[in-house]
């Protein structure tokens, strides 16, 4: 059995995480994202359980309870937790699996699962990346001002990640990207899981 690789992906609010990690997932089919639960609101043009499960918080409650969630954690004032059951399942046929989470989130993951691979995008500068939350227009100038303020926060941990990607350009931090998450695929626990590789090193 090939069991996949998890990929932890981190960034600060604007930093283009979620559309990086949508770009490999297009251009690679072993790749899959575990889709999380959280208690905030859609928003216009998610759809619920393709851009996240989204429940109440008695229901998140449970799951806490459970012991259902291989991370969770606080974000502006929602909270986001990843299926334990589902990052098993997709990386038990063989898929490598990315879990898009902030850097507590990635905390308690490596916690438990110290061969986890990390990444964190980096925006190209604090002015462009306050460009890219204004032009989203999803926020109010006051959450932006606060999205900003934890970008800080949030950047002031990537040195402890194990890759860094700065989107400057999309296609080369696609690129980047993609190519982690390929060469973790020749690391050599994950390639004597091969039958012909175990028998070339018998």
């Amino acid at each position: 059995m090939n069991t996949g690789s998890l990929i932890l992906v981190s960034a600060p609010s604007g930093a283009g995480k979620t559309s990086l990690v949508k770009s490999v997932l297009d251009a690679d089919s072993q790749i899959v994202v575990c889709i999380s639960h959280t208690t905030r609101t859609l928003r216009e043009g998610e759809r619920n359980g393709e851009n996240y499960y989204f429940v109440e918080d008695a229901e998140f409650d449970r799951m806490i309870d459970e012991g259902a969630f291989l991370e969770h954690a606080d974000v502006f004032g929602k909270r986001y937790g990843s299926s334990r059951q589902e990052v098993d399942r997709r990386r038990a046929d063989g898929k490598d699996v990315i879990l898009e989470i902030d850097w507590q989130g990635a905390d308690q993951v490596r916690n438990m699962l110290p061969d986890a691979i990390s990444v964190f995008i980096l925006p190209p500068s604090m002015t462009e990346l306050e460009n890219r939350l204004r032009g989203r227009g999803q926020d109010s100038a006051d959450a932006i001002n606060t999205r900003l303020a934890e970008a800080k926060t949030d950047m002031a941990q990537a040195k402890r990640y194990d890759y860094l990607v700065i989107n400057d350009d999309f296609d080369h931090a696609h690129n980047e990207l993609l190519s982690i998450v390929r060469s973790a695929r020749l690391r050599q626990e994950r390639q004597i899981q091969h039958t012909a590789v175990a028998k070339l090193l018998q």
